[in-house]
């Protein structure tokens, strides 16, 4: 491919990002004290802050590409620079396209205004005309639920209402390029229903999306490929599968086993790693024409509130292609004392296509924030079905043809 037809696929380029923030440690709050820091040391007085240290990564056009990190890693610092609200103080961003962000939804809305004034307020701020946003409002306001509160002042709106109108007006902005950064976290269940139907369409449509998110299942779902940010450096580019694993690693405090591998009861290769709150044992996996049989014990070390038990599956190649735990699914567990255990038993619908499936199990915790045991590869189990289809799937049709 030539150099100029590989430019012509990026949507945004990264070459060498840094960014630093000088932090003064004295406070001029008089004009004697201004004066005075003046004939200071400058080393003394100010502290630089590495934000982003050495970033490389490309986008290409039409991917839905995720960064990913804890606080304070520096997310939010790359979205910003970007969006071009910051500069760099190395290396350079290409943008190919027009880009709009939504980093901090409602920045421009006026508080004493009405929802509707806001409307046109923002708007404009968009660039769009006013006959323009005439023959747009019924649609921004019937997707932001709001037509009883349009006339009332933004200032009575809760913090959801506000993100509800930001959000709905942000999405009519005709762009190239979108930046996405957190914008469902104040939104009710239904909002967000809505917001991923959104991010569904762009999808469909080829638009390229920058999400930055904490939650790994809208990564894993959403995401062709991601980033992993640490401690302000990029330490991992590829899948959203594995990208979001190895951030549920950092953030799994003192892992037990980050690169343990054992023998699994079929002999595959079995990694695991958690923080050892829990310990998983005798993984079986078995098949019939109906189901795939997945069985575990998960065996408390300590005192655990509100386990969460999950599994995923995975293809021949690696790409984890299902899964679900208990609190998806809405069955309640019981919190366990230390030394006792549980048989964890799944029934899931073999609808698959002929191969070896590889199978993942893990218990979480603590809000599904930190890992008490993850085992990848744990068993394995091979499908063989009469009908060969070349496709992941293979579910059970009924034609009727008249």
């Amino acid at each position: 491919m030539s150099k100029v037809k590989q430019q012509e696929e990026i949507a945004i380029r990264v070459n060498d990002v840094s960014k630093n923030f000088k932090l003064p440690h004295e406070k001029t709050n008089s004009i004697k004290s201004g004066v005075l820091n003046v004939f200071r040391s400058k080393h003394k007085s100010v502290e630089s802050q590495h934000a982003l240290k050495h970033i490389s990564f490309d986008v290409k056009k039409g991917e839905f590409f995720g960064i990913v990190g804890r606080n304070g890693s520096g997310k939010s610092t790359l979205l910003k620079i970007l969006a071009g609200i910051y500069q760099p103080s190395d290396g350079s961003v290409e943008t190919h396209g027009k880009l709009v962000p939504f980093i901090e939804l409602g920045v421009g809305f006026n508080p004493e205004l009405t929802g509707r004034e806001n409307v046109y307020l923002n708007g404009a701020m968009l660039g769009f005309s006013e006959k323009q946003v005439d023959s747009m409002y019924d649609k921004i306001v019937e997707f932001a639920e709001l037509k009883p509160f349009m006339d009332q002042k933004l200032k009575n709106y809760s913090s959801g209402m506000q993100v509800r109108l930001a959000f709905s007006m942000a999405i009519r902005a005709d762009a190239d390029i979108l930046l996405i950064d957190e914008v469902l976290a104040v939104g009710d269940a239904d909002f967000q229903r809505k917001c991923f139907k959104y991010f569904n369409q762009l999808k469909a449509t080829r638009k390229t999306v920058i999400f930055v998110s904490h939650d790994m299942g809208s990564v894993r779902e959403y995401c062709d490929r991601a980033v992993l940010i640490n401690e302000q450096e990029l330490i991992y580019d590829g899948s959203a599968s594995d990208v979001a694993e190895k951030y549920l690693k950092i953030m799994t405090p003192e892992s037990i086993a980050s690169a343990e591998e054992d023998k699994s009861t079929d002999g595959s290769i079995d990694e695991r790693w958690g923080d050892g709150a829990f310990s998983i044992s005798n993984v079986k996996c078995q098949v019939d024409d109906q189901y795939i049989h997945i069985n575990y014990k998960a065996k408390a070390k300590v005192d655990c509130v509100d386990p969460v038990y999950g599994y995923s599956i995975r293809n021949d190649k690696g790409d984890e292609i299902c899964g679900t735990n208990t609190l998806i699914v809405g069955r309640k567990t019981k919190s366990i004392k230390a030394g006792n255990s549980v048989v964890v038993s799944w029934k899931v619908d073999n609808i698959f296509t002929d191969g070896v499936y590889d199978i993942d199990v893990a218990v979480v915790y603590d809000n599904q924030l930190t890992v008490a045991e993850w085992r990848n590869r744990a068993a394995s189990v091979e499908i063989k079905k009469v009908q060969r289809l070349p496709y992941p799937i293979n579910p059970r049709s009924v034609v009727e043809v008249v």
